[in-house]
């Protein structure tokens, strides 16, 4: 399961034990509002979801749910691939709910892999993206089991998939200044959590970054072997290759452009 998957079902499963009325959990108040609240938990296509969510929003403004909802509705415009209203959607969503740590991490992810070093809000985008993955991954650590009838290992797996992005959120951060002792150093502990092709690309291009090319290549060469691996990520592995290639022949090498964040969602 990909991690745009594995959060969407996560977060799904922060709302069933509220829906299952155990204690201490955010709980419907009417039938009317239980039933909007299974039209966004099942439905699979973002748009269809966007539009459960709003109809939640307006007819149940109360919701106890509010954040979660929010997150949903920003999640779907990650699937559809736009950043702008995924923004503004997470941005509702920790408004709602401080403590709602997937759409921290979301947006820590999301801003710093569209942050370029020459943009003017650089440093005021990086400061909010170190804020949120900090304060995202802190929150996820301690978070408690959502579903009793998730297993232990299954929670711990899933913690593991939510801090990794806080890493690579930082490590994004990191390559936009230029800091790739810090960026290999955040790459390489998302990978350990979580081996993805793109996280592998991407700390091969922070050690492409530090002139470290007989770091880059072998992580290069096991994502371009992997079998059924996206044209996408392809693309870029192949594309840092030869940076990474030129850079160890002594050439001067055009610099790779970063594998996208949308390189994840495509491979749902």
């Amino acid at each position: 399961m990909n991690r745009v998957r594995m959060i969407s079902t996560l977060a799904l499963a922060l709302a069933v034990p509220a829906l299952l009325a155990q204690q201490k959990q955010p709980m419907p108040k009417s039938k009317g509002e239980t039933e909007a609240l299974q039209a966004v938990f099942s439905t699979q296509d973002p748009d269809a979801r966007i539009k459960a969510c709003e109809d939640l929003l307006t007819k149940y403004a109360d919701t106890e749910f509010k954040g979660l909802v929010l997150y949903f509705e920003a999640v779907s415009y990650q699937q559809k691939n736009d950043f702008e209203k995924m923004v503004v959607y997470g941005e509702r969503a920790i408004q709602a709910d401080p403590k709602q740590y997937p759409a921290l991490l979301m947006l820590a992810k999301g801003i710093a892999q569209r942050t370029r070093e020459f943009d003017l809000d650089r440093e005021e985008k990086l400061t909010k993206v170190e804020k949120y993955a900090k304060d995202g991954m802190e929150l996820a650590k301690a978070a408690p089991k959502p579903n009793p009838q998730i297993t232990d290992d299954q929670w711990e797996q899933a913690k593991k998939e939510y801090i990794a992005q806080g890493h690579e959120a930082l490590g994004s951060a990191a390559m936009a200044r230029k800091n790739y002792d810090v960026a290999i150093a955040e790459m390489k502990q998302a990978m350990e959590m979580v081996p993805d092709p793109v996280t592998m690309v991407r700390l091969a291009s922070a050690y492409d970054g530090a002139k470290k090319p007989d770091e880059a290549l072998p992580l290069l060469e096991k994502v371009m072997a992997m079998p059924d691996l996206h044209p996408s990520i392809r693309q870029f592995a192949q594309a840092e290759r030869v940076r990474a290639m030129q850079l160890k022949s002594g050439s001067t090498a055009p610099a790779a452009a970063p594998a996208p964040a949308q390189v994840e969602i495509k491979k749902q």
